[in-house]
């Protein structure tokens, strides 16, 4: 039986149509087209350089294209006010950074905001919502912290916290796994795995193949600005491509979980 809010949810939550950014001479994304439909972790990977962070911070509507669009539920990203984008779209960016000595909870709760009026304090809801937030992604023994104290891997998990506390529709993480020991990016990608019922999605850039392989729904590997391939992860991320791309023999494990071992360079 399919609900009436189940009825309502779009195709896709978030499209990119014939992207196109470019910097002065340098095309950073050329005719880039990406899906992103409601119950999908999707992964965006390829070498440094790539256009993944570039692609994201798009989808996101942090970057203009000069060619394409970017669609959020239909309609075009820029239709959106600033508050409306807020509730939609969550943003963690690559390698945040502290600038103020706020409290763990405090910079948590600004993820609150798009749903406060001007002046309004945080509802007994509110606090409740980001103290199970902070539990869940082991932030909570750090709440009474200043954020400028922390380790980058405890940032991290505060950011995304505050990312959570938004509770969009969309969430955008730009290698949410980098700083952290193994144990919190296997946390990490479980929480964004949960993230992804059948009103939400997550899209996130990653460098380690075999999160990808092993927690993605689908895989977009971009290359010098190019979409080289697109698909369930094991089509995608198979010795050819990543041989051409990454310039790399690897050893793939198609297992009940998939890993990929990297052997040697081929360039």
């Amino acid at each position: 039986m399919v609900t009436d809010s189940q009825a309502s949810v779009p195709e896709q939550l978030l499209v990119a149509d014939s992207v196109r950014v470019q910097r002065g001479k340098r095309v950073l994304l050329d005719e880039i087209n990406v899906e992103v439909s409601p119950n999908e972790l999707v992964g965006l990977i390829g070498p440094n350089g790539a256009g993944k962070s570039t692609l994201l911070s798009t989808l996101a509507g942090l970057n203009t294209p000069d060619a394409g669009c970017v669609l959020l539920k239909n309609k075009p990203i820029d239709d959106y006010t600033p508050s409306q984008r807020a509730q939609q779209l969550g943003w963690m960016e690559q390698l945040s950074a502290a600038h103020w000595p706020v409290s763990v909870r405090h910079l948590v709760m600004l993820g609150r905001i798009p749903y406060l009026s001007r002046w309004q304090s945080p509802s007994d809801k509110d606090h409740e919502l980001v103290h199970d937030i902070m539990k869940a992604t082991d932030c909570l023994t750090l709440q009474d912290q200043s954020v400028t104290t922390l380790s980058g891997g405890e940032l991290t998990r505060v950011m995304l916290a505050r990312t959570l506390a938004s509770e969009p529709s969309v969430l955008l993480a730009d290698e949410p796994t980098a700083a952290l020991d193994i144990g919190h990016q296997l946390q990490t990608m479980d929480l964004l795995r949960a993230f992804c019922t059948y009103d939400r999605a997550c899209v996130v850039v990653l460098h380690d193949l075999s999160l990808a392989a092993r927690y993605c729904d689908r895989i977009y590997l971009l290359n010098d600005s190019h979409m080289i391939a697109s698909g369930v992860p094991m089509a995608v991320l198979n010795t050819d491509n990543i041989r051409s791309v990454y310039g790399v023999e690897i050893s793939v494990q198609n297992g009940e979980i998939p890993s990929l071992v990297p052997l040697r360079r081929t360039q």
